[in-house]
C-alpha cells in the first residue's frame, strides 16, 4: 500500500470512528434521558458518571482527529477502546447473558482498529524516513 493509499485510508476511518464515538459522547455528555436510561438504570452506573465518560469520550476523539499529539493520541486510542470493551461487558454483567446486538458494537470496534493499524503505519513510516 502507497502511503498515499494509507494516508487517505487512516482519514477515511479514522473520522468515521471520531463520528461513532462523538455519537454517543454527545449525549453522555448532556445526560439526556436515553442516556441516563442506558448506562444507569439498564447498566447500573451512577448517573454522575455519565457526563464523566461522555467528556472522555469527546476529549479522546479530538485526540485522534488532531495530527500529531503521538503519546496522547495513543491513550486516546486506549481510552476509546475501553470504553467501547467495557460497554460490552457491562451489557453481558448487567443481563446475565450474551445478547446477540452486543456485536452491533463492531460497528464502532472496526472501524477504530483500522484507524489505529493504519496510524501506527504511518508512524512507522515517518520514523524510517526521519
Amino acid at each position: 500500500m502507497t502511503p498515499k493509499t494509507t494516508n487517505l485510508l487512516y482519514w477515511i476511518f479514522t473520522i468515521l470512528f471520531a463520528a461513532l464515538m462523538a455519537f454517543t459522547a454527545v449525549p453522555n455528555l448532556l445526560n439526556t434521558p436515553e442516556s441516563i436510561q442506558l448506562i444507569h438504570d439498564s447498566l447500573g452506573y451512577p448517573v454522575y458518571f455519565i457526563p464523566f465518560i461522555g467528556l472522555a469520550k469527546l476529549l479522546g476523539v479530538i485526540a485522534i482527529l488532531i495530527p500529531g499529539l503521538n503519546k496522547i493520541k495513543e491513550w486516546a486510542y486506549a481510552g476509546l477502546f475501553f470504553d467501547l470493551t467495557s460497554s460490552i461487558y457491562s451489557g453481558i454483567a448487567a443481563s446475565g447473558k450474551f445478547d446477540p446486538m452486543m456485536l452491533t458494537m463492531l460497528l464502532w470496534i472496526v472501524p477504530g482498529v483500522v484507524s489505529y493499524v493504519l496510524w501506527s503505519k504511518k508512524m512507522s513510516a515517518q520514523a524510517k524516513v526521519a
